[in-house]
């Protein structure tokens, strides 16, 4: 492969209207949200997510036995699941220092993850690996050793340069990382990390968000997605699936800050978001809140329109005084009007 890699996938109609009812469920969450001031909340549902984590990989610590291990205090357990909590906790409070574009990073990602435990730490593998569900069933054998370090610098040049949305980008990646199966042993770990930094440097309160607890309760469907892709030969089912449990775990969000906030969110987020029965300027005007930055090009992509058409929604919408343009056409950015 090169650097002109595109890994395979298809744009859906189900895709897309994921992207947008994220995008919406998003929006409503950071303009409530508090993960960025209750360092509790954020505490607690990093740990969730490290126990989750590694339940996916089979460690049997329980989330209490796992919050006295991150608490300092002695837990009667298999010493190397204990150390695979204190590797991945000090992983997760690291990930905000880490570049999502740097391999070297991802090698030292892989490092903190494995510390103690694995051989190969911090190095691409030397021998043959794969992919294996909770029964130990070989999933999908990664690919060989001597072709690794190239994949790896193909994939994330992809995820550098391509033009996809950060949702959609994310889930790929995460896809293509476990197929080629870079690491000896701490694959499914790293991935999940570097699948919740690329959000995080989306929405900067992914980095608190337990999306790994969620895999854990859907764990086999997790796999059998992996499977299908694998069959069909692109992430377009594993892309569908993980988007669908990132809207399952903001929409439960929304709605328990709806339970408890004053304040009041939306009232149409209580009847649920209909994404089917909105126009094509509804969601241009999400797309272009979500990311004031989003190009026709891009808008085109996701919204599988021409770029034409797409310029043509986005003139009449400016005419009609919606959006207006913030600075030159090729650096500037979209202002959505509250009108």
């Amino acid at each position: 492969m090169s650097d002109n890699y595109i890994p395979p996938f298809t744009m859906t109609e189900k895709i897309m209207n994921l992207v947008i009812e994220i995008g919406e469920l998003v929006g409503q969450i950071d303009a409530h949200n508090n993960l960025y001031t209750n360092l509790k909340l954020r505490r607690a549902n990093r740990i969730r997510t490290i126990h989750s984590s590694l339940a996916i990989e089979q460690n049997t610590l329980t989330l209490e036995q796992v919050t006295d291990v991150v608490d300092g205090k002695r837990v009667l357990a298999p010493p190397t699941e204990i150390r695979e909590v204190k590797n991945a906790y000090e992983a997760y409070e690291q990930m905000q220092k880490l570049d999502m574009y740097s391999i070297k990073d991802l090698l030292k990602a892989h490092k903190l993850m494995t510390d103690g435990l694995e051989k190969e730490s911090g190095v691409f593998r030397s021998g043959n690996a794969g992919v294996y569900d909770e029964k130990h069933n070989l999933i999908h054998a990664g690919s060989p050793a001597n072709y690794v370090p190239s994949l790896v610098q193909d994939l994330f040049f992809w995820l550098k340069t391509s033009n996809m949305h950060p949702l959609i980008k994310s889930c790929i990646f995460h896809y293509e990382f476990e197929f080629i199966h870079p690491f000896a042993d701490g694959n499914g770990r790293t991935g999940r990390l570097w699948h919740t930094l690329i959000l995080q440097n989306w929405k900067e309160f992914f980095a608190w968000l337990p999306i790994e607890t969620m895999i854990h309760e859907y764990q086999n469907d997790y796999y059998a997605a992996i499977n299908a892709s694998n069959t069909a030969g692109e992430s377009t089912v594993f892309v569908t699936f993980m988007l669908e449990l990132i809207c399952k775990m903001l929409k439960e969000i929304v709605e328990n800050q709806t339970a408890h906030s004053n304040v009041g969110i939306n009232v149409g987020i209580n009847a649920g978001i209909n994404v089917q029965e909105m126009s094509f300027e509804e969601k241009i005007l999400i797309l272009l809140k979500d990311n004031p930055k989003i190009t026709s090009k891009q808008l085109a992509f996701i919204l599988g329109m021409s770029e034409r058409q797409v310029e043509r929604k986005i003139a009449s919408l400016k005419s009609a005084g919606k959006i207006e343009r913030i600075g030159a056409n090729k650096n500037g950015s979209w202002r959505v009007c509250n009108k």
